[in-house]
Parts: C-alpha cells; structure tokens; sequence
C-alpha cells in the first residue's frame, strides 16, 4: 500500500469505537466470517440514497482493509436509490488521506479508478443505481449506509443480508469553513469501523 495511505491506516481510532457500535457492527462480521469460513467469495454492496457519498467512502474503505489484513476474495461494490455523481470533496478527502485517484471518464457522472497500492486492482468508483448491471445480482450483503436508503428500500434484490450501518451525511457541511474537517473526519469513521469488522476475522 501507499505509504501515506499506511500512516493515516495506522492512525486510525479503532480503540474508539464504542460497545454500541460493535454490536451494530457485528452482523457485517457475522457474514464476512461465514463466507471465508465457506470458501466462498465475500461480496459487500454500500447502499446509500445518492451513491455520492457515504456509500463510495465504505466501498473504497471496506476493500482496503481487506486487503489490509488479507481477507481473500472480498469484493466491494456500491449503489443508490438514485444516480447522481460522485461528489468532488470525496476524491479530494481520499486523496490528502493517502489514495492515488485517476479520472478516467469525465462527464456528468464522472468515473474514478482510486487506488490504494500500486499493484493491486483499482476501486472504480462513481454513482449508480444499486441495481446497475455493475453491481452483484445475488449473495451478497446489502449494507445500508444512510438511514434514508435503509427506510426507502425495505427490499433488496439478491441480498443474502441487509445490514443497516449508518453515518451521519458529511454535506451538512458544504459550503462551510468546515467541510474539510467533516469530511475528513466522516471518512476516518467509516475507515475505522471497515478496519474494525476486518480485524475480527479469522482466516
């Protein structure tokens, strides 16, 4: 991995994470582990209501700390209940954090090839519908990201799991002297709890 991505990994509170938090974290574990165990592949889909946000942040996170801590065969994906684009302040957050992003289609809904090391494959990240045809059809984990998406879409297509783990929406603060700081901060939560479900597999 990047060896800035590695110092911000490395500073992670991961001993902040409260008792409250594990238990809601826990079914993510439960199903990660089940599949490792099964010699199955580990299919995760972030699900959020625009997929510009929270979502792709999970998605970028889950698959570092995959990689991370060698969890085999993890692949992470991401959608919404609608198509936007995936917010600039995002790529710019993951960028001051560590990761190398190429944009590698530029249009409304731009796409982006982040990487987190220089040999392993890219997270293509961009907005999309949770039922794109880029994303898994069937046994995988339906992650809820914001409580939103979680109340709008009671059923999920092809979902082993559905999984409500939510954050707050750093676009509270767009616009503000704060941003930076939200943003930054939204994501190192979402990394922490990712590194944390990650932690607790056994291969």
């Amino acid at each position: 991995m990047y060896s800035h991505l590695l110092k911000t990994i490395r500073q992670l509170p991961l001993q902040g994470i409260g008792e409250a938090r594990k238990m809601k974290l826990q079914p993510l574990i439960d199903f990660v582990q089940l599949k490792v165990d099964a010699r199955q592949a580990v299919i995760l889909h972030f699900i959020c209501t625009h997929n510009s946000r929270r979502s792709l942040l999970s998605q970028v996170w889950a698959q570092v700390a995959a990689s991370y801590y060698a969890v085999p065969d993890v692949q992470c994906y991401s959608g919404g209940t609608e198509a936007t684009a995936l917010f600039p302040k995002v790529a710019a957050t993951l960028t001051d954090q560590g990761f190398s992003i190429l944009k590698i289609a530029d249009h409304n809904n731009p796409v982006y090839a982040i990487r987190y090391s220089e040999n392993a494959l890219p997270v293509i990240g961009f907005s999309k519908k949770y039922d794109s045809g880029f994303n898994p059809v069937s046994a995988f984990a339906a992650i809820m990201t914001c409580s939103q998406a979680d109340g709008d879409c009671p059923f999920i297509p092809g979902a082993e799991r559905r999984i409500p783990i939510t954050f707050e929406d750093p676009k509270v603060a767009d616009g503000t002297p704060e941003q930076s700081l939200v943003y930054a901060a939204r994501s190192v939560e979402i990394a922490c709890d990712m590194f944390y479900v990650f932690s607790k597999i056994c291969r």
